[in-house]
């Protein structure tokens, strides 16, 4: 399923919170580059497309810098953009620890008295190293740690940046056509068996002025734990107008809605046609019946 090409978004534009007020302000930040890097989704496609079992009001609070949010909303938001790897799992809940011990610490609040005696003024001071050190010591390990887990991090989630190329110019994709369906195996709502291995199949048509060679789609977040599958399936070479079959074999682990988002993207990962809305599969996996 796919939606409508290099639509303009509408709305009130999200205030962007100020990385100097706070740890809570910081990790908002850190969230809205996560959505941004993802495609920037509404909030209501990061709930019924990708997965994200929190209210629209919920996910939208995340991202105001005002509180930090709870574990649960943040790993709810992140899940649906980058994935449910034990990577990515492990990469937001330091980012998350960090800034949560960050707004305990009695330390981090330096009070300036009216007339300080000596001793205070020793203890504020002996406060703000403590707290300068911390910082830095955080500071060492995120940087190690990112360092260590960015690489599979974005393995799972296309990136793009300044310096990437696209979109190509006439470059587009359409979901089915013809007078054909996109899906050409397990519609929305089809039911799966537990444990049991499917294939899913997109049917994409090439309907731009550019080949495509070279092209993958790659998962963009989604129940990635409930349904299992390569990280992402290669596209066959299609020329413009070429209709063609992508497959991807998905493996339940688990009882429920599975429902997983690809996007397509280059072989070094980037995202060819970053104003596209993706592809996905969404079926009811189920128990077998004795």
């Amino acid at each position: 399923m796919t939606g409508p090409q290099n639509q303009a978004r509408r709305g009130r534009k999200h205030i962007v919170p100020d990385v100097d007020a706070g740890p809570a302000a910081r990790f908002a930040r850190d969230l809205l580059e996560l959505k941004e890097l993802a495609g920037n989704p509404s909030y209501d496609r990061m709930r019924a497309e990708l997965g994200a079992a929190a209210s629209k009001s919920t996910l939208s609070a995340a991202t105001r810098g005002r509180s930090l949010p709870s574990w649960e909303t943040t790993w709810e938001f992140v899940r649906s953009l980058a994935g449910s790897s034990e990577d990515v799992r492990r990469e937001w809940r330091f980012r998350w620890e960090t800034a949560n011990a960050e707004l305990a610490n009695p330390d981090a609040v330096v009070v300036e008295l009216v007339d300080p005696g000596p001793e205070a003024v020793e203890a504020t001071s002996r406060r703000k190293v403590r707290r300068r050190a911390a910082l830095a010591i955080a500071a060492v390990v995120l940087l190690a740690a990112a360092a260590v887990l960015a690489p599979r991090l974005f393995r799972q989630l296309p990136t793009w940046g300044a310096a990437n190329p696209y979109p190509l110019p006439g470059d587009a994709s359409g979901f089915g056509g013809d007078g054909l369906s996109g899906d050409m195996t397990y519609p929305d709502g089809s039911q799966v068996l537990v444990g049991q291995t499917f294939t899913k199949v997109w049917r994409l048509k090439n309907i731009g002025t550019v080949p495509w060679h070279g092209r993958f789609l790659a998962i963009a977040g989604g129940t990635t734990v409930l349904c299992e599958s390569p990280a992402r399936v290669p596209v066959p070479d299609a020329e413009p107008g070429q209709m063609v079959a992508v497959s991807v074999p998905v493996t339940p682990r688990g009882t429920g809605t599975c429902h997983v988002l690809w996007k397509m993207v280059d072989a070094a990962g980037a995202l060819v046609l970053p104003d596209h809305n993706g592809v996905f599969y969404d079926v009811r996996v189920i128990a077998p019946t004795h």
